[in-house]
């Protein structure tokens, strides 16, 4: 008996130990106003959403202000209409004009703001994605969309910061990001990537799946819980089947 017990209680203690990595591993994110997708192609043309997150308890996001760098103007951009919000478009002239089509391009998007109508605010937990279609996308490689979020309290939450280098810290409030691919070369096979299929895609989803490896990290580890259980109860079975045999 005092074996099974000393099983049983290492069950236990195994069977808390995995529940707590899977309450680790699907942990809430930190939210921050992205770019989605995340890729594109050079000198193609994307659907782009600007996700903005509400992150208060007690106030509602009732203005955003995308803002394009000059250093990588996009030639045209036209931003969908979204009930209950309207959206202000800023142009400026370029320092040195865009060829597009063989024409120059001498102005360009410089900044976007969406305004809520009243009752039309983005409330605590709740998010919103402002849409807009751009192209062609400069041969960079990427756009950094500094953005501004303002509450209906008065705060302005400046989404700004430089993204880290590579294996860098991620700063307190990064700017969304926007990579670029290079466009295959001409009769090669396009590459299956998130940059490729972003532009074949002007009218489709443009949700991030980030969830995808959480919920097979879920999955994974429930799966453990349940094998581990099979074995402390199989143990426990065959304890109690030798203590019942015949000395």
């Amino acid at each position: 008996m005092r074996a099974a017990r000393t099983v049983a209680g290492l069950g236990v203690a195994v069977l808390a130990g995995a529940v707590a990595a899977v309450g680790i591993g699907v942990g809430p994110a930190s939210a921050h106003v992205t770019v989605n997708p995340r890729e594109a192609t050079q000198g193609g043309y994307a659907k782009l959403a600007f996700r903005v997150p509400n992150e208060r308890d007690s106030a509602s996001t009732t203005k955003v202000e995308v803002n394009i760098p000059a250093e990588t103007a996009i030639a045209s951009v036209s931003v969908r209409p979204m009930p209950g919000w309207t959206a202000t478009v800023e142009r400026g002239k370029l320092a040195t004009p865009l060829k597009v089509h063989g024409e120059d391009v001498a102005e360009a998007v410089s900044k976007i703001t969406w305004t809520a109508v009243a009752g039309s605010e983005v409330g605590p937990g709740q998010f919103q994605e402002f849409e807009v279609s751009a192209g062609p996308l400069p041969e960079v490689d990427r756009i950094v969309f500094k953005a501004l979020q303002t509450y209906s309290n008065g705060e302005v939450v400046r989404w700004i910061d430089e993204p880290a280098a590579a294996g860098g810290e991620e700063p307190e409030h990064p700017a969304p990001v926007l990579k670029l691919a290079k466009a295959p070369a001409e009769g090669a096979a396009p590459a299956a990537t998130g940059a490729a299929n972003a532009n074949l895609d002007l009218a489709g989803s443009t949700e991030d799946t980030g969830d995808g490896g959480g919920l097979a990290t879920f999955a994974g580890l429930a799966g453990l819980v349940a094998g581990l259980a099979g074995l402390v109860f199989g143990l426990l079975a065959w304890r109690r089947a030798g203590a019942t045999q015949p000395r």
